[in-house]
């Protein structure tokens, strides 16, 4: 997420204490705001789960292309244009100029995404022939996509100029607010599905009404809030307009950065749509819960960093620069590191806790164990891209990880073609897991070459306490765990007590054996910044 801008003062003060109070501040914000959102997201898709199972495919297609073009459009490469472009207008030209840009932004964004939504709508029968071909074996699912997908793509439109109503907050410092906006999402989602479902023949479609809804309200909740600013003003179309032609022009390289991931997620759904009736569903729960961990912890690691990171490399700090960075990494592998063997380990009773009910049976929570536990395999480097990318963003490299997440889709997509028929879904989990580590190397290869990042010391020492703790770890989970199967046939709130009993003593364990191998807060804390 996008920080303010910073005097230059405020950018070249950091001191060995930490990060600054207001972007400590502004951090807290956002991954508090995030937890909430994350855990409210997987409230959503418990009751989702238990109301539909399996059989929420054909809406999770529909909602996933709407939501594949705002990733790649509207909160990517868009906000990382825009933004910048904004604060210097700020900083450097009158209130009127500010309003015009914005105008004019908008104008011709909302002109694009409305003619895309047209165009989306005209040919939504379409659109399932390139995101879940697979879907053709069966004609009624396949009708089905195309029919939820005209109500879902208008949330394109609603929610990329949310997006920007954001990024406009943001740049003004106003964090609180973007932040709790996809909450918004989830609380419509669980609405449709507990009240909605009723109203319609076919349920899914109560789904499919609440993301258009879902669109409305969070553009409609932030603009009282552009308005304060003074900045909510008529849109304008003029695409020639010097902002608006920079802003196109800065976001055409990020484009290609943005949909890496993106098309990595959009193959995955592709050739799940080949298997077996649920896989779309099974990838879909696995990696939700799989990114918890990552969206609370990653972002908030990344939040701290990225200035503090441009202030050391802007004051030509490059032990700063690297200390910082070498902390960042200690406290993936701190997190991390438990994080992922307690998915691996826990697979089937963290499934059957959450996902056990209604709709899903236990053949289901066995296939998204599977899936879990290979997303799982994988946190450790998701994690650390969070961290190591921002070591080339903060010296304005956009290029190289640009260029290594290309090599990595590359990867990824033989990966998926080779595992996908000895694993199934399974092999499309564990192809994004194993293409992420390769993302990770030339990442840190590449800092390493270019010496912007040196291993500090202690770090023999630190690894030998995470190896103790976690194997400690390891072992009080599968001795409180027993059997898997046996979580399947004991009742929802026997899961819940069991599984809370093992969060609590695993987590007590794993501090104390650190705390009694010497590792201490001022270590957590680092001495970086």
């Amino acid at each position: 997420m996008s920080q303010p801008e910073k005097s230059p003062s405020e950018t070249t003060s950091s001191n060995s204490r930490g990060p600054s109070v207001g972007l400590l501040r502004s951090s807290s914000i956002v991954s508090l705001m995030t937890l909430l959102s994350r855990v409210l997201g997987l409230i959503r898709d418990m009751v989702v789960a238990q109301y539909f199972g399996a059989r929420a495919d054909a809406f999770l297609v529909a909602f996933k292309i709407p939501n594949f073009f705002r990733r790649l459009f509207a909160e990517g490469a868009f906000s990382v244009a825009f933004v910048p472009v904004l604060s210097e207008y700020r900083r450097l030209q009158p209130l009127d100029e500010v309003r015009l840009l914005i105008a004019r932004v908008s104008g011709v964004l909302g002109t694009v995404l409305l003619a895309v939504t047209v165009l989306a709508l005209l040919f939504a029968d379409y659109l399932p022939w390139i995101f879940s071909p697979g879907f053709r074996s069966d004609p009624a699912k396949f009708a089905l996509t195309g029919d939820l997908l005209r109500i879902t793509f208008p949330y394109l439109l609603f929610i990329s100029l949310t997006a920007f109503a954001s990024s406009v907050l943001n740049a003004y410092g106003k964090f609180a607010v973007p932040a709790f906006t996809p909450v918004l999402l989830n609380i419509c989602l669980i609405f449709a599905t507990l009240v909605m479902s009723d109203w319609f023949a076919e349920p899914l479609y109560a789904l499919a009404w609440g993301v258009f809804l879902a669109g409305l309200v969070q553009l409609v909740f932030q603009l009282p809030y552009v308005a304060r600013l003074g900045l909510l003003v008529r849109p304008q179309y003029q695409p020639k307009d010097e902002g608006v032609k920079r802003i196109v022009t800065l976001m055409i390289p990020a484009l290609f950065g943005v949909s890496v991931s993106q098309i990595n997620l959009l193959l995955d759904t592709l050739l799940a749509s080949f298997l077996e009736a649920g896989s779309v569903s099974w990838l879909y729960y696995s990696d939700r819960l799989n990114n918890l961990p990552l969206g609370v912890f990653a972002i908030a690691i990344g939040v701290v960093i990225l200035p503090a990171l441009s202030g050391k490399h802007a004051a030509q700090e490059k032990d700063g620069f690297s200390r910082t960075l070498d902390w960042a990494v200690r406290m993936v592998f701190l997190i991390a590191l438990p994080a992922a063997l307690a998915l691996v380990v826990l697979a089937t009773p963290l499934m059957a806790t959450i996902f056990f009910h209604g709709e899903i049976t236990a053949y289901d929570i066995g296939k998204m164990s599977l899936s879990l536990q290979a997303y799982g395999c994988g946190l450790l480097a998701f994690m650390l891209i969070k961290v190591l990318a921002p070591g080339y963003y903060a010296r304005q490299d956009t290029k190289t990880p640009v260029k290594i997440g290309i090599q990595a889709m590359v990867v990824n997509m033989v990966l998926n073609l080779a595992l996908v028929f000895p694993l199934q879904h399974a092999g499309l989990a564990l192809a994004t897991s194993l293409s992420a580590y390769y993302n990770v190397y030339m990442l840190y290869r590449g800092l390493r070459k270019q010496g912007a990042y040196e291993h500090q010391s202690g770090w023999m020492s630190f690894g030998l306490k995470l190896l103790l703790a976690n194997g400690l770890l390891t072992a009080l989970m599968v001795w409180l765990m027993g059997n898997p199967q046996q979580w399947l046939a004991w009742t929802t709130a026997y899961r819940a007590g069991w599984m809370t009993l093992i969060v609590v003593a695993s987590v007590a364990l794993y501090f104390a054996v650190l705390a009694a191998a010497g590792l201490r807060m001022r270590h957590v804390r680092g001495e970086v910044f």
